[in-house]
């Protein structure tokens, strides 16, 4: 067998379908599919982020030594064929519409995978990991740790919904895990969806939404919808859900444990809907801290790597760290569905062994059973050591090039797109383009920020970013309602170089990737009046950085380095220099309903759509009010959630 020198990861079909591609071990690209067809969270085959990937590296099909994709087909089939059977005859509603796409590309992916990537090599070999061994490799084989504990939540796999792992060298070890239908994940969407958000894209709003209301139905859940286990261990009482039966995740009697029937996307948000959010981000947490201690007991060791989709709950992550049950943690950027294309390639080239994994045990009956070895997830050579980027995690630098694995546009072609809208736009060196930016947010205005090569992941770092200034009072509430044209209790993030951040927040570690929440300092806060609750508090001055300060004092934080971000690390130093505050709003560069800009075509689109007032995209700054057409078509009409 050749070696493996290019690997090209899959995820696709459920949500956040996505492509990774690895060189020799280290990661080179990466991009969620829906950047490209513009359409959000798009599951289907990522044919475009495919392409990206291979071309920027300059390679076609012929070239790929293995193609791996983030989870087994037949045994996730096998699980909703048990599934339906153990529910019959209420299943039978739902399993007519989703088995056409079963029995076409989603069964046989051999196939499938060789007609979208024509041209691949025969003997190129496809192979196949379980979901949480996908998940597992993405957040160890790419952190700064030599070992760690590593814990994977989301909603289900094939049967696993919360792995509990080892991580040591070029091994990982899954030890423990949860087993579908008792799932932290679905419990979550369950919320969202009763909340009137959508499910897969809507969990975040429910989060921000959680510091306006009580915890006063936290009981509730724990004393009916779940029995939790002091490990972090539940089971679902299912006759309040119905995920199972029908295309709904609650049903009557859930509606009544918590005052009414489920809200509709659009209606207001009353009172209720928050004290609903409050209480299961409550318990969401304690599940998850319950988890981490019952990691750190079983393996020993003393820091711990996060992935899956509830991995992106920040303010959960906030509570482990600051609780110390590890010294450090580690959490996958993309920790949903498109970091497992990563994971995937990555345990390819960490944990080779001949022929495809063998089958776990697809028996629901345990809900917590010894798990396996990641080393037995992907094919090659068992006796294989490769150097290499691969072991940089041996450094106290990650492997993730700080999430900066997307496309990037030189300035001749950003000044292509320009012109081919009649834009209107000034060139300016480097530094007097940083200089021009901090004038304007000092002035208070809405900057689109498109920099570099595009973030992988969920979050918006720096090169596709709107900035703001985060003393003002307006800040937030202009971004919302203005540009973004998004709910106005949603919080905006701050970013600040890391060296700072803890002159601002009370955090003392690296956040990188906004995946941690943590309380503004003491002294930076405004004291509420009494009385004021719900929406209301959205009027009062929280703080001396109001845009980014929620309604209970905290922040999710990303951090900056130069090596991480030279231009966006200078750009906060210049400002600080100017206004003596070291923190900017940074938030997606894009509106409610479509994917993050990719394109410079993207941005401008989006800028012109909005009412941002300023564009700085490569070397050029655009001001809206100059522009010769203020509405253009978007690429595709937004799917509001």
């Amino acid at each position: 067998m050749p070696a493996l020198r290019h690997i090209l990861g899959l995820s696709a079909y459920y949500h956040d379908a996505a492509a990774a591609l690895l060189r020799e071990g280290a990661i080179v690209a990466a991009a969620q599919e829906e950047r490209f067809s513009r359409k959000k969270n798009d599951p289907d085959f990522p044919r475009q982020a495919i392409e990206f990937c291979l071309r920027h590296e300059g390679l076609s099909p012929a070239q790929l030594d293995a193609v791996v994709f983030y989870d087994k087909p037949v045994l996730k089939f096998a699980r909703m064929l048990e599934t339906y059977l153990a529910v019959a005859p209420g299943g039978w509603r739902t399993f007519p519409v989703i088995l056409p796409t079963w029995l076409s590309e989603k069964l046989d992916l051999r196939k499938t995978i060789r007609e979208e990537l024509p041209g691949l090599r025969a003997d190129c070999p496809i192979w196949f990991t379980e979901h949480h061994q996908a998940h597992a490799a993405s957040a160890f084989y790419p952190s700064p740790f030599p070992e760690a504990a590593i814990l994977t939540i989301d909603g289900v796999g094939e049967w696993a919904t919360t792995t509990i792992g080892r991580g040591r060298g070029r091994e990982i070890r899954l030890l423990k895990e949860l087993r579908f239908p008792h799932s932290l994940g679905l419990l979550y969407s369950a919320f969202t969806a009763y909340c009137g958000f959508r499910i897969n894209s809507g969990e975040y709003k429910l989060m921000g939404l959680a510091p306006y209301g009580q915890p006063r139905f936290a009981d509730a859940i724990r004393g009916q919808l779940l029995d939790l286990k002091p490990d972090g261990s539940f089971w679902l009482d299912l006759r309040y859900f119905n995920f199972l039966r029908g295309t709904t995740m609650t049903n009557e009697r859930f509606h009544r444990l918590f005052g009414g029937p489920p809200r509709g996307p659009e209606n207001p948000i009353q009172p209720r809907h928050m004290d609903v959010a409050r209480s299961v981000q409550v318990v969401t947490e304690e599940i998850m801290l319950r988890l981490a201690r019952h990691a750190r007991e079983v393996t020993g060791l003393n820091h711990l790597c996060l992935a899956g989709g509830v991995a992106l709950n920040c303010v959960a992550n906030g509570r482990i760290l600051r609780e110390k049950i590890f010294d450090r943690l580690w959490i996958q950027p993309a920790a949903s569905d498109a970091g497992g294309a990563l994971g995937a390639a990555l345990a390819a080239w960490h944990a080779p062994a001949s022929g495809d994994a063998p089958a776990s045990s697809s028996s629901p009956s345990s809900v917590v059973r010894e798990a396996t070895s990641v080393k037995d997830a992907a094919p090659g050579r068992t006796d294989a050591r490769r150097n290499g980027a691969g072991d940089d995690r041996m450094t106290e630098t990650d492997a993730m090039c700080a999430a900066l694995l997307g496309p990037e546009y030189s300035d001749d072609e950003v000044e292509a797109a320009l012109r081919t809208h009649g834009a209107v736009y000034r060139r300016l060196p480097t530094d007097a383009l940083l200089d021009a930016t901090v004038d304007l947010l000092t002035a208070e205005k809405v900057v689109g920020w498109f920099q570099g090569r595009m973030e992988f992941g969920p979050r918006a770092l720096g090169s596709r970013s709107i900035l703001g200034d985060a003393r003002s009072p307006r800040m937030q509430s202009v971004m919302n309602l203005k540009v973004k044209f998004r709910e106005s209790f949603r919080p905006f993030a701050p970013v600040v170089r890391r060296e700072r951040a803890a002159e601002y927040f009370e955090l003392d570690a690296e956040s990188p990737y906004m995946l941690l929440v943590a309380p503004v300092k003491t002294e930076l806060r405004h004291p509420l009046p009494p009385g004021v609750q719900g929406l209301a508090l959205l009027r009062e001055k929280r703080s001396t950085l109001p845009a980014v300060t929620h309604v209970d004092y905290s922040a999710r934080i990303q951090t900056v380095t130069r090596r991480q971000n030279a231009l966006l690390y200078d750009l906060l130093l210049r400002f600080e220099q100017a206004t003596g505050c070291g923190v900017l709003v940074n938030t997606s560069f894009n509106v409610r309903g479509e994917p993050i800009v990719c394109t410079p075509d993207d941005a401008y689109r989006c800028f012109v759509n909005t009412e941002m007032d300023h564009l700085v995209i490569g070397s050029f700054v655009l001001d809206r009010a100059a522009q010769p057409h203020r509405r253009l078509e978007r690429r595709l009409a937004p799917q509001l959630d």
